[in-house]
């Protein structure tokens, strides 16, 4: 039996508007019943994983910033951390600000961004429709070197880049490896969003990376996991759609890709379920665990 079921959000346990279905919402209590730990693995910080894993009912951990972080929800702290550190992290500012590029950084609680665009603008949307307390907290900074100089802060999850433009965004890749102890994700589509505000859509596309600490990826993090519950990676399901879900889809004992993932994702999965518009995160647990009764 599964003891484990680890599952990425974006693009695969929510749909294109951020939302989890009641129908997968059943079937994650199915099997959180029967004695399966649903685990949620995400890029996203603390407080934003905080909300959708009381939504699905996930009690024990879940893992933030790509595995920089495993967070214990009933005892309300971090048990694991890899953190970029401060120098690195004004390395990679100076690369953005040189080359005009959007970024983003990513510290346990929050969001610093110098402007409401590609994924933080989807996040501030997404804000709109949560109380207070659920919110993903976004902070704006105009000048992000001084912000960061200054901070007392020493711990970073990561740094996201983005561009609608593919040559540009390329470009800033290849200079940003130059950078010694980071791992920059080779992302190779584009994020696609979409915005519901009333009966308006937005359709949100831009390309992006993520940047993170050398060796940093969820399967370690969930490695740490196993090792702390006593459990074999064959009790492991992983389900994901995007290059910093490879490695838990390849090590698991169930790989599963979502249907739209990226091409080199669905080559390495165990099973390619359908997409997260259309409930396969529910379907691949349903066909894997069965379907159960619950109401």
């Amino acid at each position: 039996m599964y003891k484990i079921i680890a599952v990425d959000l974006d693009g695969t346990l929510l749909n294109s508007y951020g939302m989890v279905t009641d129908e997968t919402k059943k079937t994650i209590k199915n099997a959180i019943e029967k004695g399966t730990d649903v685990i949620i693995a995400s890029g996203r910080p603390i407080d934003s994983i905080k909300t959708i894993a009381n939504e699905i009912n996930s009690k024990n951990f879940f893992i933030a910033g790509n595995g920089a972080l495993i967070y214990d929800i009933k005892k309300d702290e971090i048990i694991y951390e890899k953190f970029l550190d401060k120098k690195k992290i004004l390395e990679i500012i100076d690369v953005c600000e040189n080359n005009s590029i959007s970024y983003n950084i990513y510290i346990p609680e929050m969001i610093l961004a110098k402007k409401l665009e590609y994924n933080v603008l989807y996040y501030h949307k997404e804000n709109l429709k949560k109380d207070e307390e659920n919110k993903t907290k976004i902070t704006i900074v105009e000048n992000m070197k001084e912000y960061v100089k200054n901070s007392q802060n020493e711990k970073y999850l990561k740094v996201t880049i983005c561009d609608e433009n593919k040559i540009i965004f390329n470009s800033i890749i290849r200079k940003l490896k130059n950078i010694s102890d980071i791992e920059v994700l080779e992302v190779s589509h584009m994020s696609r969003k979409t915005i519901k505000q009333g009966t308006e859509e937005t359709k949100i596309e831009y390309f992006y990376t993520e940047i993170s600490l050398k060796n940093v990826n969820k399967w370690t993090a969930i490695e740490y996991l196993l090792n702390k519950l006593n459990l074999k990676k064959e009790e492991v399901i992983a389900i994901g759609d995007n290059i910093n879900d490879k490695e838990m889809i390849e090590n698991a004992g169930l790989g599963v890709a979502m249907g739209q993932s990226t091409p080199n994702i669905i080559e390495i999965a165990d099973y390619v379920t359908e997409d997260n518009e259309n409930d396969g995160v529910k379907k691949a647990i349903e066909k894997y665990m069965g379907k159960g009764d619950v109401p």
